[in-house]
């Protein structure tokens, strides 16, 4: 395929910081999160064209990013750098808005842009949708203790983190403030997009929850507002790494003393969102509750755990079940009449 060649001089630079502030940040209002990650595909990409292709970062043009280059590209992600599927995937979902971008923006290369989109992504496994038992949840809950200050943090970081069904980013970013202590007790969740919800806490949570409160010492010089719920050393506010690592620390010491924990599980924050998600399934809640608890924006992102669930899925379609197959038949040879006429019949 040719080029495009209208305005040669156009850096495609200037477009990726104008794509990354102005429109993921300003237009679409993603969180820094998600920004980081459209961030960091893009860094790959400017990373290939100067070591592959030789194009250093500064001089690339937008006539430059076409659907050849964009496909070796992928390939070199997997043959080279061992990306999966899915990670493929994701770059290409990225080149793939940037694309939709310039095209109203650069009106002449929408035909350029056209063919981009037109690449389509691999096929991946399933998603794996491992969750952890009622039993398995209680002996987690149980295992840091809540006899000492950080034992007790523990214990009410992940309660919360299951009870509420949070994103682990969505914990991080609780201040004491998002608690309203008062019965029933509700947790305000900062999620994608600015989105907020208030998610009701379970009694024994809210308990912990409040002895957590009691106990606490806040930071001294800031509001309620900015202080945070879960905090490190000097008062630091979590971070992802740091939730994961609490979390990870103690389903290491289940494990020291019972090999046989979530056998083949990596637990993780997102394992316990979705088990949150599984048991209330299992409970019978309506799949709406389900997903405005989750903060999902459409019942369809939900229904992915509806269909993991083979349990639920069997009783379901039980309690549903109406039996059209025959009755046995008679046995013919246990009646006597019949028996007589055939013998009449057959002299």
């Amino acid at each position: 395929m040719s080029r495009v060649t209208p305005d040669r001089g156009d850096l495609a630079g200037r477009w990726f910081s104008r794509f990354l502030t102005d429109h993921l940040a300003g237009e679409r209002d993603l969180s820094p999160q998600t920004i980081s990650s459209y961030r960091d595909a893009i860094k790959l990409l400017l990373t290939w064209f100067r070591d592959v292709q030789g194009t250093p970062p500064e001089r690339l043009r937008l006539a430059d990013l076409d659907r050849q280059r964009v496909l070796a590209f992928l390939d070199w992600l997997e043959t080279e750098r061992g990306n999966s599927a899915a990670t493929r995937n994701q770059r290409l979902a990225v080149i793939k808005s940037f694309a939709r971008y310039t095209a109203v923006e650069r009106p002449e290369f929408l035909d350029q842009a056209t063919q981009i989109l037109a690449v389509k992504q691999k096929k991946t496994p399933a998603t794996d949708m491992g969750y952890l038992t009622g039993d398995e949840v209680k002996a987690l809950l149980a295992e840091p203790g809540a006899g000492t200050r950080r034992g007790l943090r523990d214990t009410v970081l992940l309660s919360t983190l299951y009870d509420t069904a949070a994103r682990v980013q969505e914990i991080c970013d609780l201040n004491t403030a998002d608690v309203r202590a008062t019965r029933p007790m509700l947790i305000t969740l900062h999620g994608k997009g600015s989105k907020t919800r208030r998610v009701p806490m379970m009694d024994p949570t809210a308990e912990l929850m409040r002895h957590y409160l009691d106990r606490r010492a806040p930071h001294p010089g800031i509001g309620a507002d900015a202080d945070p719920l879960f905090n490190g050393p000097h008062h630091a506010r979590l971070t992802r790494w740091g939730v994961t690592k609490i979390l990870a620390k103690h389903v290491q010491a289940l494990r020291r003393r019972d090999p046989g924990y979530a056998p083949g599980l990596n637990v993780t924050p997102h394992v316990i969102r979705r088990t949150r998600a599984m048991h209330l399934l299992q409970a019978k809640v309506n799949l709406i509750y389900i997903r405005d608890l989750l903060g999902h924006a459409d019942v369809s992102t939900t229904e992915i755990y509806a269909r993991a669930d083979p349990e639920t899925k069997r009783k379901a379609i039980e309690n549903a079940y109406q039996s059209l197959t025959p009755e046995p038949l008679p046995n013919w040879t246990a009646d006597q009449d019949l028996l007589d006429w055939l013998d009449r019949v057959c002299r």
